[in-house]
């Protein structure tokens, strides 16, 4: 497996993404944006990135803030996150920047796109696909999923999968009602899976260091969601 931080630009903002692909594999194949947690570009979702590359794919994971900015604190993390929060043009560029890297890497078939997030990434795809970019299809992992411009009708290209938790108290299932409201008058393909017993940021390890309700790992339901996103890609790549 070929692994390495390549950096890409949106306007003057420098940012540093990681690649990840089978450098065995002739070809062209479908390529996958990763977008990470609000703490930056770090180890998990690299990680995802090298496990989707195993799985056959491009994985190209995006730089949220520029020059591969990482924090530890959540009160770090929300400082950064504001300004793209309270922009949501500002977040749709940002997001867009890496999917077009992802695009022009050799390997990638450009017309076979895919986007996953988790937390604040999960907002970065669910962004990319309300503004109609050229995907096939995101997935959202514990992502917020409120919006400053809801979905228009017809607009949205890309399948939707939202994997979210039943305990996660940062999604509330009154935000989980009111996006599947906006995706029926969007007239999107879109699905939502809830899981009983999962936390907010479910699919990390870490998570449970953070220390606050309503936040944890949960590895059972991070296998069950991971599953549903390997079985959705099947149906969105198949030929």
């Amino acid at each position: 497996m070929k692994t390495e931080t390549v950096e890409y630009k949106d306007g003057d903002v420098t940012l540093r993404g990681y690649l990840a692909f089978d450098d065995k594999k002739a070809g062209k194949r479908p390529g996958v944006l990763v977008m990470p947690e609000a703490f930056g570009l770090g180890e998990h979702a690299k990680k995802r990135a090298e496990r989707l590359a195993e799985l056959g794919y491009v994985a190209f994971a995006g730089d949220p803030y520029g020059n591969g900015v990482e924090v530890a604190s959540l009160p770090e993390a929300m400082k950064l996150a504001t300004p793209l929060f309270s922009d949501q043009s500002k977040l749709r560029k940002r997001g867009r920047a890496a999917l077009d890297h992802l695009a022009s890497i050799p390997q990638t078939d450009a017309g076979r796109l895919a986007a996953i997030g988790f937390c604040m990434g999960g907002t970065f795809s669910l962004e990319l696909a309300r503004e109609g970019a050229p995907l096939r299809g995101i997935v959202s992992f514990h992502g917020g999923l409120q919006t400053q411009r809801p979905a228009e009708a017809g607009k949205v290209k890309a399948k939707i999968l939202v994997c979210t938790g039943a305990d996660d108290t940062l999604i509330p299932v009154e935000q989980v009602n009111a996006f599947e409201a906006e995706m029926i008058k969007a007239g999107a393909d879109w699905q939502v899976i809830t899981y009983g017993g999962a936390k907010h940021s479910f699919t990390n390890p870490n998570s449970d260091s953070i220390g606050m309700p309503g936040i944890g790992y949960n590895k059972l339901v991070d296998a069950r969601s991971w599953k549903a996103m390997t079985d959705f890609f099947e149906e969105i790549f198949a030929a």
